[in-house]
């Protein structure tokens, strides 16, 4: 504003200095510096399939190759190590995990103690508390609308 008053490129306007306070809220947390939390100084988890995160992801715009529109992504705690599997439509959740867990419990001779999932439905039904009660997987949920 100051530079088309000042150029005179705004007709009717006094040639004034326009000052601006600092209060606006939205610009000083913007400017903010963030902090991060400190580093754990202890790892908890200590074996492979210990702790699994997994997340679904979808309806995505661009489909994958065999024309999929979902995406499950299951994290190990320990290794850091990730399977990504495409998917159809999100009730197949259900039946790719339980295949994933106990193909994993066979190859490493290791079992999965706990998964970590979002408070969503393809990971709260019938099915997986079923199937998590009966390998004796303790099954947890994140705070809803929490990344």
């Amino acid at each position: 504003m100051n530079h088309f008053v000042r150029n005179g490129l705004v007709t009717g306007v006094p040639k004034l200095r326009i000052a601006v306070a600092d209060d606006c809220m939205p610009c000083k947390k913007g400017n903010q510096q963030w902090k991060s939390h400190k580093p754990k100084l202890q790892n908890f988890i200590n074996t492979p399939l210990e702790q699994l995160h997994m997340d679904l992801f979808g309806p995505i715009s661009i489909k994958s190759n065999r024309g999929k529109s979902y995406c499950l992504v299951v994290t190990d705690d320990f290794s850091r190590f990730s399977w990504v599997h495409f998917l159809d439509t999100k009730d197949e959740t259900a039946d790719i995990l339980q295949y994933l867990i106990l193909s994993l419990e066979s190859l490493c001779k290791l079992k999965v103690r706990r998964i970590r999932s979002d408070n969503r439905t393809e990971f709260k039904n019938n099915l997986m508390e079923l199937f998590c009660l009966k390998k004796g997987i303790r099954n947890e949920f994140s705070a809803p609308y929490t990344p």
